[in-house]
């Protein structure tokens, strides 16, 4: 082939191709939010979240506290599916920054507190809310000091009860500490997935994209008590000399009837060498590198120990006696088979149709949809594609890969369905109960949910516009993909068993013991592999920490699914020499039993960990997206272990040649 080929020439057009590209692009961040650069005086306006707290669970909109309102009335930020869901209701908040001017301005004061107010306020402050300002999509982080060590939190609270009293007082004046980065522009171009959109600073637009950028966003809080007659006498965004935070209760605004309480606020800009792509690294400090490393070791000696296990299943114990067999001649061979022993003996009967064999391939077709979105979503998430700038991206492209892996789910139960039956009949019903069955039981769920949700007026409560969107996207394109699938899988070559089933079912000899007790004690492993990752989570979820050790997270997904694989060919095999043919609903419990233990640790954590939880309200709603965590766990590993199995057992049987 000379230089002077068709192929050759294609090649080297795209070696151009790819070299002036690169040329044109001289960074690329991906993801995060569109960088915004700011000229001096530029305004930019903080946006507020719903108000939330460790102790109810139950977040609840800014504005349900006197606080001051814009000019322009209340406006709703364009989100998300999956900030929807999570509860954030993001809103425009009257306070103004002007950039690089550092300024301490009036807001406003407000009418006199009635009874309903008073009362609201003390509840949201001996409930421990915070209050969670946004700007530039950076939340507001505060500093704090516990026993001698620093802990960063991201809001501030609504306001703080002294120790041994019984008053309350409200923050109602912020110091605001801004960090900024002088930009030049050089040509960099800067794609953005966050809440902003999608935006390119471009070569032609040096001149313009010159400026600030906003690298991190600090609050310092305290309760000022302000003359009202003489603030009352101020416009908003009137100046103020400096506002010192005082010491004494007596200095404090405190919270009763008739108090008008007056809003202030002081920003501070502070240049930083810290750049715009590692503005998050703040928030996402990982800490307790070591307990996660000790995890995944704790994993890998659990991995080595069952890897053990199976090679000398499959190498010493099948192995032999499988070349055993096969040397002797015919005669011997039909003599052998009078005096077999163990799993051999169950040649007949180890295909028979498991109880509920419906059930059990709904389950399956369910479990590969659930762990095809986990690992997906996992792995894109360890790559950096699911940033926590763009706030309800991981939830929403995890509701989106379920739907349309609902594709996968139908495939994979109907063909399960028709290696049990040998036919294609009923396979519709079978994708039908496939698209509803996890469905079904989330939507149960979220439903008793929501009713606690809005009979508390918390923001956490699913809208009915919002279930009805969750509606159409179900019936619009999972149920369809699932049917597709179905309908995939009843073309797909058949999966034949290797050997014949006989018509009376062998009797299985007693047993001193259940053997749903080893398989309930087989999740222990799985577990093991999980657990202390399982904290971080939980931690994540209802503490208001930021998780994003995905990579440590896509190690232990990885371990879990290998664990998961050997404990459940394990059992089987176990299971085969004690002649029980009735493997197939163990196989899939041996590893799907660990969401039994995943949930009892949820228990656990919410009695120990989560001490300041407070009321039956708060504990039913952290129990019931526990169960529902649980239940996906089951379905997932359980499909894990069961393939595993079904694959295992039909190697075994087909080197046995047995009439």
């Amino acid at each position: 082939m000379g230089f002077s080929s068709p192929r050759w020439s294609l090649i080297r057009r795209a070696f151009v191709m790819s070299v002036l590209f690169a040329h044109a692009c001289h960074g690329f961040y991906l993801p995060g939010s569109y960088m915004h650069t700011y000229s001096k005086g530029d305004p930019i306006f903080a946006k507020v979240n719903s108000l939330t707290s460790i102790e109810t669970e139950l977040p609840f909109s800014y504005y349900s506290l006197p606080y001051c309102k814009p000019s322009e009335g209340i406006k709703k930020s364009a989100e998300n599916l999956g900030e929807l869901l999570l509860g954030d209701q993001i809103d425009n908040s009257p306070y103004r920054f002007r950039m690089n001017v550092n300024e301490t301005v009036y807001l406003c004061t407000t009418s006199p507190l009635n009874e309903n107010e008073v009362k609201l306020l003390k509840q949201r402050t001996r409930d421990l809310y915070q209050v969670n300002m946004i700007l530039d999509n950076l939340p507001a982080m505060r500093f704090a000091q516990q026993n001698g060590v620093n802990i960063q939190w991201t809001g501030f609270p609504v306001g703080y009860t002294p120790p041994n009293s019984n008053d309350d007082y409200i923050i109602n004046h912020l110091r605001f500490r801004v960090l900024i980065h002088e930009y030049e522009g050089s040509g960099v171009e800067i794609l953005g997935t966050g809440e902003e959109g999608m935006g390119v600073i471009s070569e032609a637009d040096k001149s313009k994209a010159s400026g600030f950028e906003i690298v991190g966003f600090e609050v310092f809080p305290c309760s000022v008590k302000f003359d009202p007659d003489a603030m009352l006498k101020l416009h908003r965004y009137d100046t103020l000399k400096n506002v010192n935070c005082p010491g004494e209760l007596d200095k404090s605004q405190i919270i009763r009837e008739q108090e008008r309480v007056s809003f202030t606020y002081e920003v501070e800009f502070v240049k930083s060498d810290i750049r715009w792509p590692s503005r998050w690294d703040a928030y996402l400090k990982m800490e307790g590198a070591r307990v996660h490393w000790f995890s995944i070791l704790n994993s890998l000696m659990v991995i080595t120990f069952l890897a053990g296990i199976v090679f000398v299943i499959f190498l010493r114990t099948v192995r032999r006696d499988l070349t055993k067999y096969e040397e002797l001649d015919k005669e011997a061979q039909a003599q052998m088979n009078e005096e077999l022993s163990g799993w051999k003996l169950v040649v007949g009967d180890v295909f028979r149709e498991p109880e509920c064999s419906k059930l059990l391939c709904v389950m399956v077709g369910d479990g590969v949809q659930i762990t095809g979105m986990a690992v997906v979503t996992i792995i894109f998430a360890a790559f950096g594609f699911m940033s926590p700038a763009s706030r309800g991206m991981l939830l929403t492209g995890m509701i989106v890969l379920y739907l349309f892996l609902g594709i996968v789910a139908g495939y994979v139960g109907v063909r399960m369905w028709r290696t049990i039956k040998g036919t294609s009949e009923g396979w519709r019903s079978v994708s039908w109960s496939v698209a509803c069955f996890f469905p079904g039981i989330a939507f149960a769920i979220l439903t008793v949910l929501n009713f606690l949700l809005w009979a508390n007026n918390s923001t956490g409560a699913i809208p009915i516009s919002l279930y009805f969107v969750l509606f159409v996207l179900w019936f619009c394109i999972s149920v369809p993909l699932t049917l597709l699938g179905g309908f995939f899988g009843t073309r797909a070559e058949e999966i034949s068993y290797p050997v014949r089933t006989n018509q009376i079912p062998r009797e299985i000899p007693a047993r001193k013991y259940p053997s749903w007790i080893l398989v309930l004690g087989a999740g222990t492993l799985p577990f093991g592999t999980l657990f202390i990752e399982l904290f971080f989570i939980l931690s994540s979820i209802w503490l208001g920490r930021f998780y994003y050790v995905f990579g440590f997270l896509l190690i232990v997904l990885l371990l879990l699914v290998i664990v998961c694989a050997e404990v459940s060919v394990v059992l089987t095999y176990m299971h085969l020499c004690v002649e029980d043919w009735r493997w197939w609903w163990k196989a899939f419990f041996a590893s799907g039993s660990v969401a039994l233990y995943v949930f009892l640790y949820s228990i656990n954590y919410l009695v120990f960990d989560l001490q300041s939880l407070s009321g039956p309200v708060s504990a039913f709603l952290y129990l019931g997206y526990s169960l529902l965590m649980a239940v996906a766990i089951m379905l997932s590993t359980g499909t894990i272990g069961f393939l595993t199995s079904f694959y295992f057992v039909h190697y075994l049987f087909s080197s046995v040649k047995i009439d």
